[in-house]
Formats: C-alpha cells, structure tokens, sequence
C-alpha cells in the first residue's frame, strides 16, 4: 500500500512512497485524489530531502554514546576526546553498540546520509544496517562535529523514481531551518520506512 507523506507548511511537495521508492511528488490534494487508496502521514512543518552529516567518524568512530543505563557514570551527552577513548579502548562490542546508539541520534536530526571514512567495521555496519547513504565530505569542513552542523548540508531534491529518503522538520520554511538547526526533526524515513518520529 502506498503511503502519503504531507507537511502542513509544504503541502505543495507532498511526497507519494511505495516500498522504498518515491512514485510521486506533487501538490497533496492532487496526489490524495488521484491515490485515495494511500495511507496518509501528515506532518507539522516542511518536508525535505533530509541532511548529510559530514562528520561521521567522528561522531560515530570517535565519540562514545553512553547506553541510558550508564547515565550515571557517564551522562547522557556524547564523549569525546580523551573520555572516548578510555571508554571505548579496543573494545569492538562496545565500539558497535555506541555507534547503534550514534546512528539513532543522527536520525533524531533528520539526516539521511553521512560523509567521512568510516575504518571499523562495526561502524559500517550500523550505518549499512539503519540505510544510511554514504556521501561526499565536503572540502573545508565548518566548526566542530555536531549532529546539527553549520551550515547545514541538504542532500538534492527528491524525484520519482528517486529513494525514498527524506525527513520533516517542524519550521515554516528552509530559512527557517537553518535558523533552527536540525534538532527541529520531526520525522526521518530512510527506504520508505519511517525510522524516527519525534514524540
């Protein structure tokens, strides 16, 4: 069954999936008649092509996610650094689980592709695993490391035929959202599944 992907402040780019291909984008009302049979998910805010993290060794090789149970050793914010390092060691088991939990975060951002040569191979995996894209670093990175980047990088718009790959960000417009940042997700769908919904 198909699925119907509205944002109120872009109703204009509705986005029209089945599996994990995009089969249309166009003004809602027109696909909503023409695809009554569709399963309809409407969203606060605007509907975009999702973002690219240029940073993912760093926060996915070089930063550890503590699991909630150890907030009370080791907070729940990334550690980098130093901190990283004695947390993570050589422990592969570890490296993995913190890059799962990484990744999870990275979708809580609405991003849908990532840049950096990631070496460990329980890395890739959890990035292969959630169907993130693998994308160019740009030159000249901005500032450090952060699952809300600046600038933002917005991956090219969605075509049909195209991946369904996109996120939803609650603002009014793509001005509005360079001034919000990416923690203003809302929704992310990688190959046409919805893999983060904010509550």
């Amino acid at each position: 069954m198909p699925t119907l992907h509205v944002a109120d402040a872009s109703p204009e780019d509705a986005v029209l999936v089945e599996g994990a291909v995009v089969l249309a984008i166009g003004p809602y009302e027109e696909l909503a008649e023409a695809h009554q049979d569709a399963r309809l998910r409407r969203w606060p805010g605007v509907l975009l092509p999702g973002l690219l993290n240029p940073y993912g060794p760093e926060l996915l090789e070089q930063s550890y996610h503590p699991d909630p149970r150890e907030a009370d050793t080791y907070g729940t914010a990334p550690l980098t650094g130093d901190a990283a390092r004695a947390v993570l060691g050589t422990d592969q088991a570890r490296l993995g689980a913190s890059a799962r939990r990484g990744v999870q975060r990275l979708l809580a951002h609405g991003t849908v592709a990532v840049a950096g040569e990631l070496k460990a191979r329980v890395v890739q995996d959890a990035v292969r695993r959630a169907g993130l894209a693998l994308g160019q670093r740009p030159p000249g990175l901005p500032g450090p490391p952060s699952f809300s980047p600046v600038p933002l990088v917005l991956l090219p718009r969605l075509v049909a035929g195209g991946p369904a790959r996109f996120a939803v960000f609650d603002v009014p417009d793509r001005a509005a959202l360079v001034r919000a940042g990416a923690d203003s997700c809302v929704a992310t769908v990688i190959d046409g599944r919805l893999v983060y919904r904010a509550r």
